[in-house]
């Protein structure tokens, strides 16, 4: 194999979709007005007390311009007409023409959890009540992971390589770092790089109830009227997290092709750091997520004392985020106290496969615009009083580097650092 080009990666647009709107753009507003996008289930019907969840608001793929009746029945797993606007999208907000210079030098690299486990149900469902010859024939393309991404090429024109990176709940922060790495030895130019969910289904609900994982949500609970107060990350009333549907994409580019295509970089991918467990399905592994993140420090050659901010993996779980808090101690010590520290998650929810890459566009954004974005619903836990939160509202505060965590099930660790420009 020849030798990698090593060139430096930057950021150039993005896409989203969220609980707290349709857009990025939608999404971004709502979240500086310190909104949260929680609500009682619509998508389906079910009986678990789990029953609060983040939905795309007014997101209905059968009014995209690309999607006719026929196409709309063909393809019912939901992920792939979410990953084709998200991309559509942030390559418009990039600036970036699909065309036979760019479309061979562009890659698709959108991770998911669950994949088409809602076209499944629908297939299971014609099964049992409607017979096997009524299971459609594009089933199986609908729960490929990497149809989404194919979708979206189809749709741009652009055919460079294409696959899902699946690690879980850390899958958009692994594409984000695949794509950087095709980008640095020279194999793509560009890649669209992010991660998508489509989860709201009652077996998904009822699962991860089951395994005590989302918040339930009692006659007691404060999100009981109000079910935007459910998800509360380093809370001291944290009960679980919030399960939510989303996508997001980022436009990934060589720094030697920036200005021949006249895009502007927002952000540089500085470090990368991951690793895994070798501990439980579930529970997370302190010092391995100890040495994520000081790898994604290192590979951008910098000291924790460079680190301005910090987007959390905060889920809202009592274990989870007790022992974000300990490696978060463990790396930075006492200078920690000084680094304000985000949880997206308490307005946008967890969107499994979708929530890293959510929240790496809302680091770089909020790096942009420099500010910190609030981590809403907070009631302070004294054990954690050590730790900056920035509670309730956008706190302004200038800062050059941003380190985003993200883990997921199977002890799947991946960390990134972004370099404001």
């Amino acid at each position: 194999m020849r030798a990698p080009k090593n060139r430096r990666v930057f950021v150039a647009g993005y896409g989203a979709a969220t609980a707290l709107g349709n857009t990025f753009t939608k999404s971004w507003q709502a979240a500086l007005e310190g909104k949260a996008g929680f609500r009682k289930v619509t998508r389906c019907e079910t009986t678990s007390r789990s029953n609060v969840v983040g939905e795309i608001p007014d997101w209905d793929p059968s009014a995209l311009p690309y999607v006719d009746r026929k196409e709309a029945s063909l393809w019912n797993a939901d992920f792939v007409f979410l990953t084709m606007e998200v991309c559509r999208e942030a390559l418009d907000h990039a600036g970036l023409e699909i065309d036979e210079e760019t479309g061979p030098r562009t890659g698709c690299l959108v991770g998911s959890a669950l994949n088409g486990t809602d076209a499944y149900r629908i297939a299971m469902d014609n099964y049992v009540n409607r017979g096997p010859y009524k299971v459609s024939p594009y089933l199986l393309p609908n729960v490929c992971a990497n149809l989404p991404a194919g979708k979206a090429g189809m749709l741009m024109g652009f055919t460079g390589p294409i696959f899902s990176p699946q690690g879980a709940c850390a899958s958009g922060n692994h594409a984000i770092g695949v794509g950087a790495r095709m980008i640095r030895d020279g194999d793509c130019d560009f890649v669209l790089a992010g991660g998508v969910e489509t989860c709201i289904v009652p077996e998904i609900i009822q699962g991860f109830a089951n395994m005590l994982a989302t918040i339930k949500v009692g006659p007691k609970d404060r999100a009981a009227e109000d079910p935007t107060q459910a998800s509360r990350p380093f809370s001291l009333d944290r009960k679980g997290f919030v399960l939510a549907e989303g996508a997001s994409v980022l436009v990934l580019v060589a720094e030697d092709v920036l200005q021949t295509h006249g895009l502007t970089p927002i952000a540089e991918i500085a470090g990368v750091g991951w690793n895994s467990d070798a501990n439980h399905f579930t529970r997370p592994n302190g010092a391995t997520i100890i040495r994520a993140i000081h790898e994604a420090i290192d590979d951008a050659e910098l000291s924790p004392g460079d680190i301005g901010a910090i987007n959390a993996h905060g889920t809202s779980t009592p274990t989870g985020d007790g022992t974000e808090v300990e490696c978060l101690r463990a790396v930075f010590g006492k200078d920690v106290a000084n680094i304000p520290i985000s949880a997206n998650k308490s307005q946008v929810g967890h969107s499994l496969g979708a929530s890293a890459a959510i929240e790496a566009a809302f680091a770089i954004e909020a790096m942009r615009n420099g500010i910190v974005l609030p981590t809403v619903n907070h009631i302070p836990d004294p054990s954690f009083s050590d730790i900056d939160v920035v509670p309730d509202e956008p706190r302004n505060h200038a800062h050059e580097f941003v380190l985003s965590n993200s883990f997921g099930f199977g002890g799947t660790n991946c960390c990134i650092v972004f370099r404001g420009i």
